[in-house]
């Protein structure tokens, strides 16, 4: 083995000897090294997030239903004549009040007066030759067989005069009820039949309110129920009077029908209505915002400042509106709820509150 091996063989056994020597001694050193760098890097990792939060207080906290519904009138009919004829009277002004009763328009009925004058006529006749057969009765001039025999003539004759006197009537168009009478089809000289349509009649004091629900209200909605409708930006107050007694089986969806009185008239039937229902009202309830609950698998939870940090709870939900949840178990008035950095929050995270509200 020349010299320089030799050489270098004895310089690596004394590097190796002298790290030996030494390990014992530099081994706090790296440890120490070690540990600081494992701490900073989680001390990196758990940084304080900055979050906003609101001091939970007793809030009032109302679920409401929203529909669209339409105004019909209280009663609404097609005038037409219960007969058929020539139209030789109309008297009635489109677009006026009519009271129940009132001749609005008449056809051609002098046939039924003739018959109906004949049937008087032979009424006054048979009437006296009853009063006379009634006179020779009582003396036992004539059998009871004959008086009954004029007995039944006045009583057909009677009959065959209120058949006329109905279909006289039949030729009169009289106002259903009250209300206003709408734009007329014919005019005077047309022929009319039981299925020609003259007017409209309509009775808009008071108006219904028409209008759906999503079945599951079904059990709560009463007669009576009050509702608030808006027509052109004006609000008005109604309450339920009709409710259809099955869910329709395509839309899932239960009729309701409110009055409204409109005694001044101001609402027209056809309009278009926004339909709100107050379901439920609590006064002092925990609502929070609903970017603020977390589902999980298990349940539903929440993240609440404790101590500079963010302690997750567990909660049980109740009523449930477009921008707020009711919290029935979990949460206690006085309690900070973290409404930001909700995605970012973990068990035990530091947290700075930027901005702490106190929602009424």
């Amino acid at each position: 083995m020349n010299k320089n091996v030799k050489r270098g063989l004895t310089i690596v056994i004394i590097i190796v000897i002298a790290g030996i020597i030494a390990y014992p001694k530099v081994k706090p050193l790296l440890t120490a090294k070690t540990e600081d760098s494992g701490d900073a890097m989680r001390n990196s990792g758990r940084q304080a997030l900055n979050v906003s939060g609101y001091l939970i207080k007793p809030q009032q906290l109302s679920e409401m239903v929203e529909s669209t519904g339409t105004l019909r009138p209280d009663e609404e009919v097609d005038l037409s004549f219960e007969t058929s004829g020539k139209i030789v009277n109309i008297l009635f002004t489109e677009g006026t009040r009519v009271k129940k009763g009132d001749l609005l328009a008449k056809i051609n009925d002098r046939p039924l007066q003739a018959q109906l004058q004949k049937l008087q006529a032979t009424k006054k006749l048979t009437e006296a030759k009853e009063f006379r057969q009634r006179s020779l009765l009582d003396k036992d001039a004539i059998s009871q067989e004959s008086y009954d025999q004029i007995v039944t003539e006045l009583q057909t004759i009677s009959a065959d005069i209120n058949l006329i006197n109905a279909r006289i009537s039949e030729t009169e168009l009289r106002a259903p009820f009250d209300g206003i009478i709408g734009l007329r089809y014919l005019s005077e000289g047309a022929y009319a039949n039981s299925s020609t349509k003259i007017a409209k009649l309509i009775k808009i004091t008071p108006l219904k309110v028409e209008f759906s629900i999503p079945g599951k209200y079904a059990q709560e909605i009463k007669i009576g129920y009050p509702i608030t409708f808006k027509v052109n930006n004006n609000y008005f107050d109604a309450s339920v009077y009709a409710v259809d007694p099955k869910i329709d089986i395509e839309t899932r969806t239960l009729v309701l029908r409110a009055l409204y009185p409109n005694k001044n008239e101001e609402l027209k039937s056809g309009n278009f209505a926004e339909i709100s229902l107050l379901m439920s009202k609590i006064d002092d309830a925990i609502s929070i915002p609903t970017e603020a609950l977390i589902p999980e698998m298990d349940g539903e939870k929440v993240f609440v400042y404790r101590s500079g940090k963010a302690k997750s709870i567990k909660v049980e939900i109740g009523l449930r509106t477009a921008a707020e949840i009711q919290i029935t178990n979990g949460l206690k008035f006085g309690d900070t709820l973290l409404t930001t950095g909700i995605l970012q929050l973990r068990e035990n995270l530091p947290i700075v509150l930027d901005t702490l509200l106190n929602k009424n």
